[in-house]
């Protein structure tokens, strides 16, 4: 299991938006390169190779892995692939402007699920960047204008769908790298990415797989598969173990930031005011939704640093400790009884057995009247054929038996050894 270090927000927040640049830069990539290749193809081509490209650099990461690690790393793919593949499936009936916005809610509606499933409360200052991105969303997209195209309510449930099981990968990412055991981050990103590779693949199957045809467009498709997919699925495993599932989200949803960025400068677009109003409201989410413990003081690192090193110090003082070997053993038999009578025959006595509690002895009653008689008997003929430890009285054996005869006179005088 590889461990992660200690919490570094400012590293995972610079991770987390690194992974929003490339997949950013993903887009005009793919916008350009869909006019030559299916747009189910391309997916599916981009994520098998890039999990391909992850086990070449590390052969053995897939070994030893525990049945729960396969089990989370498939999830998590099915849940990204079944999303990658509804997005694309939907696209054909909705404008790209409202598939970007769709799917852009997921910066919504992972507090809520966040809230509704962990019962995780979210600060007002993340709330408020959780509005802040959703209106550059909306400036991004929407606002920019909405092409002649016939928008589908079953494609546009089918895209929130997508943004939905988004959401729930980056919560159930987030809650694996927070146990105890070890987050294999390395091995569930490969697991992750070949299994949306399949799922993605079994879409694109339908109409036969086609490959890139020229360098250039095997140059976008290394891209794609390797800076985007790749290096971008892996820092965004590793940034996640650093910032919680909602200020990750947030900081993930500026991609169309990154996405205006690229175009202004690679393909000399002009620059509109959609895209300086929505890059303003994505750098303000983006400020909010750092962790504080990203700016903190050098006195917190080294009281941090303290902590750690007493915890370390524990543990190896723990194991240090000397141990007792001549442990106390109990034995899993009854406890043994000792008898309080000294009767010559406790063998044949049939009242020895039954004065312990569960004997056969069925009625109450009889148990009562003959303590009765016991307590007032008597006639006490000296010790009798034996004494009782604790009452030094008569023999138990006799005294039952004179309890089941019949006595019509009152005894006066309390049982007592004379």
């Amino acid at each position: 299991m590889a461990a992660v270090a200690a919490p570094r927000p400012l590293v995972g927040a610079l991770l987390l938006l690194f992974v929003s640049a490339a997949w950013g830069s993903a887009f005009p990539l793919m916008k350009d390169l869909i006019h030559r290749l299916p747009v189910e193809d391309l997916i599916a081509e981009r994520y098998v190779l890039a999990g391909l490209t992850l086990l070449a650099i590390k052969p053995g990461c897939l070994r030893g892995l525990t049945r729960h690690t396969w089990l989370n790393g498939a999830v998590l793919g099915v849940m990204f692939g079944v999303g990658q593949a509804g997005q694309a499936m939907a696209l054909h009936s909705l404008p790209s402007s409202v598939s970007g916005f769709a799917v852009g809610c997921s910066v919504m509606i992972t507090p809520i699920l966040a809230l509704v499933l962990h019962r995780v409360k979210v600060q007002r200052r993340i709330w408020a960047g959780v509005m802040l991105a959703l209106a550059g969303m909306t400036v991004f997209t929407l606002l920019r204008g909405v092409e002649e195209h016939e928008v589908s309510v079953l494609a546009l449930g089918v895209t929130l769908s997508a943004a939905a099981l988004y959401s729930g990968h980056t919560l159930l990412l987030a809650h694996l790298s927070k146990r105890s055991g070890g987050f294999p981050w390395y091995a569930l990103t490969v697991i992750q990415l070949l299994t949306i590779g399949l799922l993605t693949g079994a879409v694109a199957v339908r109409d036969g797989i086609e490959l890139p045809a020229s360098g250039p467009d095997w140059l976008i498709m290394a891209h794609l598969s390797v800076v985007s997919c790749a290096l971008g699925f892996l820092a965004r495993s590793y940034g996640q173990a650093h910032v919680p599932a909602v200020p990750s989200q947030i900081l993930m949803s500026s991609q169309p930031l990154w996405v205006a960025a690229i175009a202004v400068i690679w393909f000399h677009e002009h620059m509109s005011w959609s895209m300086v109003a929505g890059g303003a409201l994505m750098a303000g989410a983006m400020l909010l939704a750092l962790p504080a413990g990203s700016v903190a003081t050098g006195k917190e690192r080294r009281r941090r640093d303290l902590l750690a090193v007493a915890g370390r110090a524990a543990k190896v003082l723990a194991d240090r400790r000397i141990k007792r070997e001549d442990r106390l053993v109990l034995d899993g038999g009854p406890a043994p009884y000792i008898a309080k009578s000294a009767c010559a025959n406790t063998e044949g006595c049939p009242w020895h057995t039954r004065s312990l509690k569960g004997g056969g002895e069925p009625s109450l009653e009889r148990l009562i009247a003959r303590a009765t008689v016991i307590v007032q008997s008597k006639s006490l003929p000296g010790l009798g054929c034996c004494q009782s430890v604790t009452l030094l009285g008569r023999c138990l054996c006799a005294l039952m038996e004179d309890s089941g005869e019949v006595r019509t006179t009152a005894l006066p005088r309390w049982f007592r050894s004379e």
